[in-house]
């Protein structure tokens, strides 16, 4: 029988009633494994490939012939949005067949929950808090809702391997696996995987189950690509020769890399991604001023997670609304794979920070069809005579063409990165099995918490350790007779709905005008101050401190907003081709008039800087730069061992940007004398990554550090924030 003879009749008659020739590969491959065996599947395929179909046309067509006796398959995704508009998409697959779909987030009511609770079959979609939320409250129910589990599929994998949110995810099944007894197949989807061995491993840690990778053969390339540069101009010129009236809409539209991008969405359906909330509020926000000033139509919509769910949902349905001219600014909230139709254009704000990331983006347009369509845009200040070096090079703009050039020359994307020391993860998961089991002994919870996949590289010592702090500072307590139980502390966090996600949570406040919910900020600004939300400047007008609630009234305008980020970390294969990209002549095709003429001055200042050829630079005086071309962790080991060294080697102010380049003062010498040093003593003694760890510091990061002991986050700290490998390999192949 054919792939397609094997489907039940209502997928069959889906696929006719939707006009499609053939199955995909990734379709056909997908059937063949699941049909026909009983190993996991991990599924990398490009955007628009149809994974989901692949995954769940089998799965329905089993459901249909044989109907689970509980929930039959979860699907896991990392955001709401994806969950939304993946429940719309398999219940109308499913709505005549008797199968259920669920969908379980933050957002759904209620009432949509208890139907799935009375009823657990078919489908259930849904996000790691929310199954966390299930592991707890409704441990002695598990059996009930979960006993004929089949299938688990996770979504957008590439988000999840190796950070904690993914590894919760490996806990749920594991533990979820204690409880019932069953071990479901597991299914990994996502476009954008660099080491598919890795994730297979990933993937199937703890299921007793062999990973099966498809040989799906890599689309050919076929992209419409664009890059340009601008200067962003100097808003004191800009306000001078501006007459009183529409003042401030005149000098914003002077600006022409906010105008090229207003350009080129206009009278098409397009997303504009940045890198940070910030950027996304502040694009949204100017370009609804071009379009007042111009008396063009506001179609601009905005799209992160500081925002309603309202808000976000209504961006969701206008960008899938082909009748609709809308213009999305967004962050990675819709990077992920919501199907957004016909999607003409995307514009890029700044670079990508990882390859990945990059062809996320770029894989929302181009679908039924089309090819994938980006223009990326620069913004930065234009130098002055006397601009240091290192703010003469356009680095995201090197990026940029480095991400690029790296997919097209060797197809590289970024491999996982797998945490060998997640405490953080660990201390919840370790309450969470607490509340779940009620009172459990410390043996049997080492037990239970050390088997589960994410934590067999922590030493039972460690995990003494931390238990006994546990003990200590009230989050656990031993009862009477030796048992383990949540302590006060600990109640009060497990109550929290907050304590179910493994992210960094802040002490949000709800955002209102008048009955519409517009959002979330981290502080509340005094009664009369204004600030930026959803695109748009509000003015405080009542505050409510004990419910966290802001009453604000709309005003014209726009502000700058800030929210810490992190940005994520850059490979150093991105900073060793930055590098290459300074040292060829190639002029890429992709460049605009602007980008390119802006790549060929940096590569005579390279040039003409020895920058090229030499990673030490003087700056003029005692001042000197050091550009290492090494990824975020391995530059910060050597910023750490310089500092660490600084007496040694004679050096002082010591200063870095990112991780392109770092600057000192050094007195009396050289610095390519003080790089033979550096190298010299590298090569004998190699680095110590302990001793550049203070023995005070207890460096926090994830969202429960601050109650792991200060000696375990050191380890953590040295085990996935630092690495020394890459440093001793330029030592020793003389490129540093």
């Amino acid at each position: 029988m054919s792939i397609f003879e094997q489907y039940s009749p209502f997928i069959r008659e889906f696929i006719y009633s939707h006009g499609w020739e053939a199955l995909s590969p990734v379709q056909v491959a997908a059937a063949e494994i699941i049909f026909g065996s009983d190993c996991n599947l991990l599924l990398p395929s490009q955007t628009a490939s149809g994974k989901t179909e692949a995954a769940f046309f089998p799965i329905l067509s089993e459901f249909y012939d044989d109907m689970p006796r509980s929930i039959g398959a979860i699907y896991i995704a990392p955001l709401k949005s994806l969950i939304n508009d993946q429940f719309g998409r398999i219940s109308e697959l499913c709505l005549e067949t008797g199968i259920p779909v669920y969908h379980w987030h933050g957002d759904v009511a209620a009432s949509h929950k208890q139907k799935a609770l009375k009823n657990p079959r078919g489908i259930l979609q849904i996000t790691p808090e929310s199954l966390e939320a299930m592991l707890i409250t409704r441990s002695s129910d598990l059996i009930r809702l979960f006993g004929d589990l089949r299938y688990v599929v996770i979504d957008e994998i590439h988000t999840l391997t190796g950070s904690d949110r993914g590894n919760q995810i490996i806990c749920q099944l594991a533990r979820l696996r204690q409880k019932t007894g069953v071990s479901p197949r597991r299914i990994g989807l996502s476009a954008t995987l660099g080491d598919m061995d890795k994730a297979a491993d990933w993937l199937g840690a703890g299921s007793g189950r062999d990973t099966t990778i498809p040989a799906i053969p890599p689309a050919k390339i076929k992209w419409r690509l664009g890059m340009e540069q601008f200067y962003i101009v100097d808003k004191d010129v800009a306000e001078a020769v501006t007459p009183t009236e529409n003042k401030r809409s005149e000098t914003m539209s002077l600006d022409p890399g906010y105008e090229y991008i207003y350009e080129a969405t206009k009278g098409k359906k397009a997303i504009v991604f940045s890198n940070s909330r910030e950027e996304t509020e502040y694009i949204c926000a100017t370009l609804r001023e071009i379009a007042e000033y111009r008396n063009e139509p506001d179609v601009f919509l905005i799209h992160h997670g500081f925002l309603s769910a309202s808000i976000r949902e209504e961006a969701e349905l206008k960008m899938k609304d082909d009748e609709i001219q809308a213009v999305a600014c967004a962050t990675v909230t819709m990077e992920l794979g919501i199907d957004i139709g016909r999607l003409e254009r995307i514009i890029q704000q700044g670079s990508p920070n990882t390859v990945s990331s990059f062809l996320q983006r770029l894989g929302r347009s181009g679908r039924r069809g089309d090819p994938p369509e980006m223009m990326m845009v620069f913004r930065e200040e234009n130098p002055l005579p006397n601009t240091p070096l290192p703010q003469l090079i356009p680095w995201e703009l090197l990026k940029a063409i480095a991400i690029v050039q790296l997919y097209i020359e060797e197809r590289f994307i970024e491999p996982p990165f797998l945490r060998k020391c997640p405490f953080s993860l660990l201390f919840q998961q370790t309450l969470s099995t607490v509340a779940s089991s009620g009172a459990i002994t410390a043996a049997e919870l080492a037990k239970k918490v050390l088997s589960l996949p994410p934590f067999e590289a922590i030493e039972a010592g460690d995990y003494k350790t931390l238990l006994l702090s546990m003990v200590n500072n009230d989050w656990l307590e031993m009862t009477d007779e030796r048992e383990l139980i949540v302590g006060l502390r600990g109640e009060k966090l497990v109550n929290s709905f907050k304590f179910y996600a493994v992210f960094k949570d802040t002490e949000d406040y709800t955002v209102r005008c008048e009955s519409d919910e517009i959002g979330v900020i981290t502080t509340p600004p005094p009664v009369g101050d204004r600030f930026a939300l959803a695109g748009r400047v509000w003015e405080v007008e009542e505050l409510d401190i004990p419910r966290h609630l802001i009453y604000v009234k709309p005003v014209r305008g726009k502000m700058e907003i800030s929210w810490p980020g992190d940005y994520g970390e850059v490979h150093t294969r991105i900073l060793e081709r930055m590098r290459q990209v300074l040292r060829e002549d190639t002029e890429y095709p992709y460049l605009r008039e602007g980008a390119l003429a802006r790549l060929r001055v940096a590569r005579a200042v390279a040039r003409n800087t020895g920058l090229t050829e030499s990673c030490i630079l003087p700056l003029g005086g005692y001042t000197w730069a050091l550009f290492p071309w090494l990824g975020t962790r391995s530059f910060r080991t050597l910023r750490r061992y310089l500092v660490r060294n600084a007496g040694h080697f004679k050096l002082t102010g010591m200063d870095f940007e990112g991780c392109y380049f770092m600057t000192f003062k050094l007195e009396g010498g050289r610095g390519d004398d003080m790089m033979r040093m550096i190298t010299g003593k590298i090569a004998e003694n190699g680095i110590d990554l302990d001793a550049l760890i203070g023995p005070a510091e207890a460096p926090v990061f994830e969202k429960y550090d601050e109650y792991i002991p200060s000696e375990l986050l050191r380890k953590a700290y040295r085990e996935d924030k630092l690495r020394d490998d890459e440093i001793l390999k330029r030592v020793f192949e003389g490129e540093l």
